[in-house]
């Protein structure tokens, strides 16, 4: 999974030819995709930081969301992109861990994409419906027991990490043949994730804590969980540690900015200038805790060593639970 950024080489001109300089990078606006629907926890962050780097970078941020596939067509779409720089990802841990680590024959793998830099760490809450009268995981869990096959979960769809979160979370709780007793309703991205358990076409959504603290804050939903070591502001449920499941810390998400193999040392070197500037800027760290995300810059080299870890805790988490997908 790790690779080694490349480097730019320029030839040198001769003495008798005049070349003229390559224009600085960069000189025209940036397309930057989410791979998820409007609304969820990776469009929240991703716009909220083209706001915080618009006067860092030199050029226009262009945010869109390129839906898809649990993450993989707006993956597919920067995998694809020349190597220049103008074309970059809102990397997700659905779409650069969980959905890898899932599915086998996904049509991009990790190595085909340059890491230049991790910015957010997402603590996972599960919330159910305030009209449920579900108001602990303990009671949700003996309505998942009490009737197989008649509890549903939302998630930003198949191998996103909402789809892996809840299934780990009711594992944890001795919930047995999942496949059987819990259906998975998939839709396009968090906010519709969350519109579902709203609306009753879910019972439970696990994800992103940013998405649902408006619903909790609107007293539409209520928390059971987040799988944090503190409890988060807003959220008033207990932790992953306080309800005896320690192992379901690992169940964070990230967000980061990647682009295609082969970017030069140039474009990764101002990213993570500008990303570490801002990640810096007050307003963009205010939206992001009080949606209970961490603010934390981490090097393209620290990037990929956090992705190649969490993917190894998730891989053997799929393998044991027999979650991959065909």
């Amino acid at each position: 999974m790790r690779k080694t950024l490349t480097a730019m080489t320029l030839g040198a001109a001769t003495a008798a030819v005049a070349v003229p300089a390559l224009a600085e990078y960069p000189t025209r606006p940036i397309q930057m995709y989410v791979p998820y629907g409007p609304g969820g926890a990776t469009d929240i962050s991703g716009r909220a930081l083209a706001n915080a780097l618009a006067d860092i970078v030199p050029r226009s941020l262009v945010v869109s969301n390129r839906t898809g596939a649990g993450g993989a067509t707006g993956s597919v779409a920067v995998r694809d992109a020349d190597p220049d720089g103008y074309t970059l990802l809102f990397a997700r841990v659905g779409s650069h861990t969980v959905n890898p680590a899932m599915n086998p024959n996904l049509p991009y793998t990790i190595d085909e994409f340059t890491f230049i830099g991790m910015y957010e760490i997402n603590p996972v809450a599960c919330v159910v419906n305030s009209d449920s009268g579900i108001e602990t995981i303990e009671e949700f869990v003996d309505f998942v027991k009490e009737t197989p096959g008649g509890a549903t979960f939302s998630s930003a769809g198949v191998g996103t990490m909402p789809h892996f979160a809840s299934l780990m979370v009711l594992d944890a709780f001795g919930v047995e043949d999942l496949a059987d007793t819990v259906i998975h309703i998939p839709t396009e991205g968090d906010g519709q994730a969350l519109t579902a358990v709203l609306q009753g076409t879910a019972d439970i959504f696990c994800g992103s804590s940013s998405p649902a603290l408006p619903f909790i804050e609107s007293g539409q939903m209520t928390p059971l969980l987040v799988t944090s070591s503190e409890r988060l502001d807003g959220f008033d449920a207990p932790t992953v540690e306080e309800v005896g499941k320690p192992e379901l810390l690992a169940l964070v998400g990230w967000t980061a900015i990647a682009g295609p193999a082969g970017l030069s040392d140039e474009v990764v070197e101002k990213w993570g200038a500008w990303l570490e500037e801002g990640t810096q800027n007050p307003e963009f760290n205010r939206l992001l805790t009080s949606g209970g995300s961490i603010v934390q810059y981490m090097s393209p080299e620290d990037t990929v060593q956090f992705v190649e870890d969490a993917y190894d805790v998730f891989r053997a988490l799929v393998v044991e639970l027999d979650l991959e997908i065909d």
